[in-house]
């Protein structure tokens, strides 16, 4: 967990304004669990969007100890789900606890599946939570990508930033990138593509749509991508060594031997680096040239 991502007690009560008094009570009730380092207890992104959702039935008339009865439920029925209050969507009138999970509805504490007719005597009473923004999904996003097991589950989050926010450069190029490790490479050109169009001087987005339509043989479009990258920013190792690539493909071999000899004298070190020698005619173990 990075430094943005950790708050206060003093912080979270002001964020979310409540007062000490009540968020030691839904601690004590384990509706959120902060972590602690020496003394003092912290909070994650997550636990800011699982306390505002708790506030927000509690305000709705929803007692916290019942709350917390719900949820102990929810997580024996529904082994797969681990946060509740963060993963699932939860309405409530102040009297019944729905949850919503995969467009059906479930009422926690007896199982019952619920039908929407079930649901019509609530009417406009029914408080529906409010969907995590863009930011939240993109959050959630971020902690999924730091573990393989979840990519799946990243892709997702990154699509509903995206439905939020369908201009947000970083999440387009973090989607195009796990796409492009899964091997969907047509998917990842298109969310590459529109980073570019957003934001035609970063490098980082050129880089990739160059490197992904290399792979899927439009070698042209490639190579023009990959020359703006190094262009944007000359000291862009990886560029160059895929620059150096498509040009060898291309027969512009002296272009190539531009880039190997840059890609050389930027990363000496790096495993790829006895490759680019080669590529130059150099013995493994010279110097560069």
């Amino acid at each position: 967990m990075g430094a943005t991502d950790r708050f206060t007690r003093s912080e979270v009560q002001r964020i979310l304004e409540v007062n000490e008094k009540q968020l030691d009570y839904w601690e004590r009730l384990r509706l959120v669990r902060p972590r602690r380092r020496w003394g003092e207890r912290f909070y994650d992104f997550k636990d800011l969007i699982s306390l505002r959702t708790v506030k927000q039935l509690t305000e709705k008339g929803v007692p916290a100890y019942r709350l917390r009865r719900s949820i102990v439920a929810l997580q024996r029925r529904l082994s797969e789900v681990q946060a509740p209050l963060t993963e699932l969507r939860i309405l409530s009138n102040g009297r019944d606890i729905i949850v919503e999970q995969n467009g059906t509805r479930l009422e926690p504490l007896s199982g019952q599946l619920v039908l929407n007719f079930d649901t019509r005597e609530l009417g406009e009473k029914l408080r529906i939570i409010p969907e995590r923004s863009a930011e939240e999904w993109f959050a959630l996003a971020l902690e999924f990508e730091g573990d393989p097991s979840t990519c799946a589950e990243a892709i997702d989050a990154y699509q509903h930033a995206l439905k939020k926010n369908s201009d947000w450069v970083e999440a387009l190029i973090n989607l195009g990138e796990l796409l492009y490790e899964q091997g969907d490479f047509e998917a990842a050109v298109d969310y590459f593509q529109r980073a570019v169009e957003l934001r035609p001087q970063s490098s980082l987005a050129h880089y990739n749509l160059g490197s992904v339509l290399e792979e899927i043989g439009q070698l042209e479009t490639a190579q023009r991508h990959l020359r703006q990258a190094v262009r944007l920013k000359p000291d862009y190792s990886d560029a160059h060594y895929n620059l150096a690539l498509v040009c060898e493909k291309l027969s512009a071999s002296e272009e190539a031997r531009q880039h190997w000899r840059r890609y050389v004298e930027l990363d000496p070190f790096s495993p790829w680096c006895t490759y680019a020698r080669e590529r130059l005619g150099f013995e493994h173990g010279n110097k560069s040239p």
